[in-house]
């Protein structure tokens, strides 16, 4: 599991959240979402504000260095990855260790303690099960995660 870094995402990037979450990173999605509401969390929480808004990155607390702010400028999404990956150094290993709905630590399961809620498929084809203990989304590598994975290892052989 990454731990080193951790992120407040704005939601002008939000999808960027879900996978700094594959790749096993702490990365806050807030609710309230505003410049002042994500610039605390950052001060806060010692987190990496990502966004796309020019705004931020000039408030004091980013020109005094108290902040981090990786300032996204581009609209497609894998351009916006690799940004944030080249900028950062990030690890694309894959942590796959974080809920990507709400970015808890996910929890070994047995597969008899899960096997009431997995399709029949899956519980004939996969041993091994993830939990998230807040919202109790089960996660297995099906096909799913093997598409994350090729998404990151193309974006590991762009940065090459």
């Amino acid at each position: 599991m990454v731990a080193e870094r951790r992120f407040v995402v704005d939601v002008n990037v939000g999808r960027l959240a879900k996978w700094l979450r594959v790749m096993g990173y702490d990365a806050a999605f807030p609710r309230e979402n505003g410049d002042n509401e994500l610039v605390r969390i950052a001060l806060q929480e010692d987190r990496v504000l990502v966004t796309r808004d020019s705004g931020i990155a000039q408030r004091r607390a980013v020109r005094l260095g108290q902040m981090k702010v990786v300032r996204i400028e581009n609209d497609d999404f894998r351009s916006q990855l690799k940004q944030l990956v080249t900028e950062l150094k990030l690890d694309l290993a894959g942590g796959f260790s974080r809920c990507v709905r709400c970015n808890q630590v996910l929890q070994p399961r047995l597969k008899q303690d899960v096997a009431r809620r997995l399709p029949p498929y899956v519980f004939q084809t996969h041993s091994q099960f993830m939990e998230c203990p807040q919202c109790c989304r089960l996660y297995w590598r099906g096909t799913h995660w093997t598409n994350m994975m090729s998404e990151l290892e193309r974006l590991r052989q762009e940065d090459s």
